[in-house]
C-alpha cells in the first residue's frame, strides 16, 4: 500500500475478529493453547506486555524472539492462564504500512486473585509478510467475576 495514501473509514475500523490479520491469528490461536501460534510469529518478534495501575510483576512478559516467547508463553500458561481464556470481544483498526490497534476482551482464571476476570486490553502489533513482529499489550483492567 502506498504510504502517501489515507485509509479509508471502511479499511479501518473495527475489522472483525473474522479479518484473517496476523494479531487476529495470533489471540486466536492463543485462546485454543494452540503451539502453532509460533508459525504466526516473525524471527524478529518484539513483544512486551504492560499493566495500567496493577502492582503484579509483569517485567518478565518481554520477549525478543522466538526462543524468549516459548518462554514467556510458558510462564502465562502456568501464572496467568492456567485454564487458558476466552475471548469476548475482538476487533482491531488498521493504522497502515501493516500496523494496527486491536481492542481485546477476555475472561480467564487469574490464580493472582483465585478467581474468574474479566480484563480489557489494547494492542498495538506490526506484520511484515504475514507475520507478527511487533506486539506492545497495555492491560487496562482486570476484574473480578464472583
Amino acid at each position: 500500500m502506498n504510504s502517501t495514501i489515507p485509509l479509508s473509514p471502511s479499511e479501518t475500523f473495527p475489522l472483525p475478529r473474522t479479518e484473517p490479520i496476523a494479531i487476529h491469528r495470533v489471540l486466536d490461536l492463543f485462546e485454543k493453547g494452540s503451539p502453532e501460534l509460533f508459525g504466526e510469529l516473525s524471527e524478529q518478534l518484539d513483544f512486551r506486555i504492560d499493566h495500567y495501575r496493577d502492582e503484579t510483576d509483569v517485567a518478565w512478559q518481554v520477549a525478543s524472539g522466538l526462543a524468549e516467547m516459548a518462554g514467556v508463553l510458558q510462564r502465562l500458561a502456568q501464572d496467568v492462564f492456567p485454564k487458558g481464556t476466552h475471548i469476548l470481544a475482538l476487533a482491531s483498526q488498521a493504522l497502515g504500512q501493516g500496523w494496527f490497534l486491536t481492542r481485546f476482551e477476555q475472561r480467564f482464571f487469574y490464580p493472582v486473585r483465585n478467581c474468574e476476570c474479566e480484563s480489557i486490553t489494547y494492542i498495538l502489533s506490526h506484520e511484515d509478510n504475514g507475520k507478527l513482529d511487533f506486539f506492545r499489550e497495555t492491560v487496562t483492567t482486570i476484574e473480578e467475576r464472583r
